[in-house]
């Protein structure tokens, strides 16, 4: 516990920094934590399956440096996403004795689950006060991670999927919701007494984005669990002494980070 609070306390400032300055240096960041969520991935995968990781890790960082044209042109994002399927697909059959379809799927999948979706923190974070609703994604899925696993040892009867992860329970995943939506309400009503947003309901926007995004976040951090039973490891990696790799800490993070995104981009009129 006291390696798992060190490490966090490490962190979180590094993650402040960056999601405050936004622009070049969060892009930075974001590039740079795809790309070890990626090898984590890659690695986990690698005792029965070869992913191609040149071509993942060189997709990731084509996407983040254009990544504003391939999104906000959709003909680009279907164009993008098609050649990277083509070139890993030209891989694999040029290279057919050594690779295989799978490794072509888990290098395809790992760039969509990894990168695609962490990306979505630098594309929220660029929104029209993108600086003030990007804390949503951490406040409704860390939040969420803290609530349950206090809320869990402290109340937890019934086991939630222990098949996939042992220790989760129906009350700690609870817990975790309304501590999130607690957390994002008053994140909401502070911002609301300080800074009124034309066009915005900013805490009814908060407490959706904290219902939905703490639910959304034990989804992610359960498909986690469930690559890493399916895998045979216990963590993604070890570079967060107390968590694991940078997965194990961002799995909850990937989902609600797209999740907080589209909520923003078709419920109100902060989108760019």
């Amino acid at each position: 516990m006291k390696t798992r609070v060190i490490s966090a306390l490490v962190a979180l400032p590094l993650l402040i920094i960056f999601v405050v300055l936004g622009g070049l240096p969060l892009k930075i960041a974001v590039t740079v934590i795809a790309i070890i969520g990626l090898y984590e991935l890659f690695k986990a995968f690698c005792g029965f399956i070869k992913p191609v990781h040149y071509i993942g890790y060189g997709a990731a960082i084509i996407y983040m440096i254009f990544i504003e044209k391939i999104i906000y042109t959709a003909s680009l994002f279907n164009v993008f996403a098609a050649l990277f399927l083509v070139v890993i697909l030209i891989y694999v059959v040029f290279t057919h004795e050594s690779a295989n379809t799978m490794d072509a799927v888990v290098t395809f999948f790992g760039f969509f689950y990894v990168c695609f979706l962490v990306s979505h923190v630098y594309l929220t974070r660029q929104f029209i006060h993108g600086n003030i609703f990007v804390w949503l994604i951490f406040m409704s899925s860390f939040g969420c991670d803290v609530g349950a696993y206090f809320t869990g040892i402290t109340f937890g009867k019934h086991k939630l999927v222990p098949e996939l992860s042992p220790k989760k329970t129906v009350e700690g995943a609870i817990g975790g919701v309304v501590v999130a939506v607690g957390i994002c309400v008053i994140y909401g009503v502070v911002i609301e007494m300080m800074n009124e947003l034309a066009g915005v309901d900013t805490v009814l926007l908060c407490f959706l984005t904290g219902l939905i995004g703490s639910i959304i976040s034990q989804i992610g951090d359960l498909a986690a669990s469930a690559m890493k039973r399916y895998t045979g490891i216990k963590d993604f990696g070890k570079i967060m002494p107390g968590h694991g790799g940078v997965l194990d800490r961002f799995d909850s993070v990937l989902l609600t980070a797209p999740t907080v995104y589209y909520i923003m981009f078709y419920l109100t009129k902060v989108n760019l």
